[in-house]
């Protein structure tokens, strides 16, 4: 007997939700478990929120502030159990198969499990779907594949994860700090004397961000704080730039060398709020630890005001000629 569209359907959906784990279920039943992963959150500004996934994302480079990097398929199918072990967990939810589809019948029932039992005996996997959640379009993704795909031993299904995707996943989840300004002289400053650069709260120069797929493979994305670009915020004409900086710029030394910061030759009298807007920029080159992986380099800016005065010279009588 051919099963009805509506309750084909149902089983259908029952099949996805048995796999992944994926509802909430009814007091008094038993959750039929599946494969679970979770990678990081920290309020809004997650790169990474892995749903019914395996894959383990750790590392230093955690919990910043996402710079927008984008996974470009944010749903993929991974392997998961074998032939035996699938058929075991589908015959585990028996109780809650009936309760959401009290109509159905034992024949129901062993239509739905008929595809598990097909492939006890044989070499292979089922790999199932997971998707990207801090994606906007990962849900809708993840609803288009299949509740689960039976994959032969030493193959890959159209939408398995690739070590290319598990890379993109780790760059998607890479954050690097935000640095703070420092300005010596700190509150003001004055035309041309030297505004001396650096940054704190940085930390490390390097950050690193690993996704694993636990006994399939690893990928490991690697940022390093590579240089820093000042704009006054201003003209050349009012200012001039020194950029001999290095990664982090150069601390204030008495009777140093004047090699990275700004020399503003023009109050700041006339600008909005009396100051100059000096801005930061850290530029962080990004690596695959694969060969061939590379990503653009992630710019990370902060800004804070410099209001400029005129050094005042005072004339004493004595001293006129």
């Amino acid at each position: 007997m051919r099963t009805p569209p509506a309750l084909a359907a149902v089983l259908t959906m029952l099949t996805a939700l048995a796999v992944l784990g994926m509802s909430t279920p009814a007091a008094g039943f038993d959750d039929p478990g599946g494969p679970r992963g979770e990678g990081f959150q920290d309020g809004p500004t997650s790169g990474v929120i892995l749903r019914n996934s395996k894959i383990v994302v750790s590392g230093d480079g955690l919990g910043g502030r996402a710079d927008g990097y984008r996974v470009p398929r944010p749903c993929w199918y991974e392997p998961g159990d074998s032939a035996d072990k699938m058929l075991e967990k589908q015959e585990d939810v028996r109780e809650y198969w009936f309760h959401l589809n009290p109509t159905g019948t034992e024949r129901d029932f062993d239509e739905f499990l008929k595809q598990y039992k097909d492939k006890v005996g044989e070499n292979g996997r089922w790999w199932t779907p997971a998707y990207n959640a801090a994606d906007p379009n990962g849900l809708a993704c993840w609803s288009g594949l299949q509740g689960a795909v039976w994959v032969p031993e030493g193959g890959t299904p159209p939408g398995g994860i690739t070590l290319a995707e598990l890379y993109q996943l780790a760059r998607a989840a890479l954050t690097v700090p935000e640095p703070k300004i420092n300005l010596s002289p700190d509150v003001k400053s004055y035309v041309n004397l030297p505004t001396w650069v650096w940054l704190t709260g940085i930390g490390a120069p390097a950050r690193s961000v690993t996704a694993e797929l636990p006994g399939v493979m690893s990928a490991t994305v690697t940022a390093r704080l590579t240089r820093l670009e000042i704009a006054p915020g201003t003209s050349g004409s009012r200012a001039e730039v020194k950029e001999d900086c290095g990664p982090t710029g150069r601390p204030y030394v008495s009777g140093g060398t004047f090699t990275c910061g700004v020399r503003y030759l023009h109050a700041s009298v006339d600008q909005p709020r009396g100051a100059y807007t000096l801005t930061v920029t850290t530029e962080w080159t990004v690596t695959g630890q694969g060969v061939g992986f590379a990503f653009a380099p992630v710019r990370v800016t902060a800004s804070r005001d410099v209001p400029v005065g005129e050094v005042q010279s005072i004339v004493r009588g004595g001293d006129r000629s």
